[in-house]
C-alpha cells in the first residue's frame, strides 16, 4: 500500500513530461503552401502573427513569441 504513493506519482511525472504543456501550445500553425521555397515549408501563426519555414516541413515547435 506505501508504494502505491510513489508509483502512483512516478507516473503522473511521466504523464505530464509527455503530454504536458508545450512551448508551441498557444501557436496555431497553418501551412501556406503557395509560400514554400527552396525545400522548406511556410508557416504561418494566425494568433500571433508569426512567419516560419522549416526544413523538415513539420509545423515549428517554439512560438515565434518566445524566440529572441
Amino acid at each position: 500500500m506505501v508504494l502505491l504513493i510513489p508509483i502512483g506519482f512516478a507516473i503522473f511525472l511521466i504523464y505530464m513530461w509527455i503530454w504536458g504543456p508545450s512551448p508551441t501550445k498557444s501557436c496555431r500553425w497553418r501551412m501556406d503552401r503557395s509560400r514554400d521555397r527552396d525545400g522548406q515549408s511556410f508557416y504561418i501563426c494566425p494568433l500571433c502573427g508569426a512567419e516560419r519555414f522549416t526544413a523538415d516541413g513539420k509545423p515549428p515547435r517554439i512560438c515565434a513569441l518566445k524566440e529572441p
